[in-house]
Parts: structure tokens; C-alpha cells; sequence
């Protein structure tokens, strides 16, 4: 089987002097890299005391999510000749805080892409490579929560 590896660094870039003498007393900033890739600034989502600018962890999670199943649906659409034309989604994801008694974690992510074919490509065939992407997808096949998708079709 054919492994492949991925190396990232985060750097805490929020020490405002007092470094972690209490709750309020540093920022959550972080710079996230990785080789020959430019960097992301990064923050706790802001119910957490984060930087609302910046992206955290949940929004790259769902990203990735959205992204992978995007680039598996492309590739079915290439081998199954459907010209897509565009592709946007705009993916939501539920998390639940937890509490004292069970840590937090993620319910459940829905995929909501809006794909523009080619008058000529099959819309029933490239709304079927939806569950090919999902089931070939690295991210989703990772995950503990389940992964919805609700893709809409549209013709040129």
C-alpha cells in the first residue's frame, strides 16, 4: 500500500509578554506552514477568545472536508466525461462544545456544492459522482461524524 506523508509547523504567535499567566492574559494566534506553501494565520474560533480574521481550526477542518470531496469530484467528472464549468460549496458544520462530563467534538458536516456542467454532460450521472467522490475521499474516510451531501446541478 502507497503511503504518503505531510509535515506542517504551527507556531504560537500570541505570547503578549505574560505568556500563559492566565486565561484572558494571551492571544490564540498561530502561523501555520509547511514547505513552499504560504502561511496561514490561524486563531481559535472566536467564542473561544480568538481572532475573528483569522482562520481556526473548525473552518480548516470543514476546508478540508469540502476540498477533498471537490478534487475526487472533478477527477469522476474528467474519467466520466462531465465538463464542469464551475463548482462552488458552501459547506456547513456542527459542532458540539461538550461539557464537564464529554469533550467536544464534531456532529456532523454537510456539503452543499452548486456545479455547473456543460450543456452537452449528463446531469443525472454527475449528481451520481457525488457518492463516488464521497466514498474515494481521504478526509471523510478519516472522520467520526457523518458527512452529508447536497449537490445541486446546474446546465449551461
Amino acid at each position: 500500500m502507497k503511503q504518503h506523508t505531510y509535515q506542517t509547523t504551527v507556531e504560537w504567535v500570541g505570547n503578549s509578554g505574560r505568556g500563559t499567566s492566565s486565561y484572558t492574559a494571551y492571544e490564540r494566534d498561530f502561523i501555520a506552514s509547511a514547505l513552499n506553501k504560504p502561511d496561514i494565520l490561524g486563531s481559535a474560533d472566536p467564542a473561544f477568545r480568538g481572532d475573528k480574521t483569522r482562520w481556526n481550526p473548525e473552518d480548516m477542518l470543514l476546508a478540508s472536508i469540502s476540498a477533498c470531496h471537490k478534487l475526487w469530484y472533478l477527477h469522476f467528472c474528467a474519467v466520466n466525461n462531465i465538463i464542469v464549468q464551475a463548482y462552488r460549496d458552501e459547506a456547513i458544520a456542527i459542532m458540539d462544545e461538550g461539557s464537564s462530563e464529554r469533550a467536544g467534538r464534531f456532529i456532523s458536516a454537510t456539503l452543499k456544492p452548486r456545479v455547473r456542467i456543460s450543456s452537452e454532460s449528463d446531469s443525472v450521472k454527475a449528481l451520481a459522482l457525488h457518492e463516488n467522490a464521497h466514498q474515494a475521499c481521504f478526509i471523510a474516510n478519516s472522520l467520526n461524524f457523518p458527512v452529508k451531501c447536497e449537490a445541486l446541478i446546474e446546465k449551461d
